[in-house]
């Protein structure tokens, strides 16, 4: 069986990273989305042309993300969705919402800190999580059916 998982969330840390090298030995592909800050803001100005609106230039790079973001989603088998500590990722709950809304597998990962804030998030989840490690064993467990140890 291969999985495929869809990494959502906070682009400030290398959790991404903490995955994808834990998972190396599993059958399972990843995505995500553009996770360079810059090219994901400006991306719909660069291919749609400038605005003068700052508000219209965050809309239209929102909705061309939304496109890679919709299909990777809609795509996978599993959705992990990370929340940071630094900044608050509006677009993680959207994507986490989205997940569940099409009955998507759903890995949230947070730190306690936001345990109450995300408590309506974590409820769609199938499991939560606080580090990346625990995310490679979720994905171990349901590829083998073997627990760690």
């Amino acid at each position: 069986m291969t999985l495929k998982v869809y990494l959502s969330g906070e682009i400030h840390s290398d959790w991404r990273q903490q995955i994808i090298e834990g998972a190396a030995s599993l059958d399972v592909t990843f995505n995500s989305p553009v996770t360079d800050h810059g090219a994901s803001d400006d991306c719909g100005v660069k291919l749609l042309g400038a605005e003068d609106n700052k508000y219209w230039h965050d809309h239209k790079g929102a909705m061309v993300n939304a496109i890679r973001t919709r299909k990777g989603i809609s795509d996978a088998d599993v959705v992990v969705v990370r929340f940071g500590d630094k900044y608050k990722q509006w677009n993680a709950a959207f994507d986490a919402g989205f997940a569940a809304a099409l009955g998507k597998s759903l890995i949230v990962l947070h730190g306690p800190d936001h345990q109450h804030a995300l408590k309506e998030v974590d409820a769609a989840a199938l499991a939560v999580a606080e580090e990346p490690a625990q995310v490679v064993e979720i994905l171990r467990y349901v590829l083998s059916g073997e627990l760690p140890g």
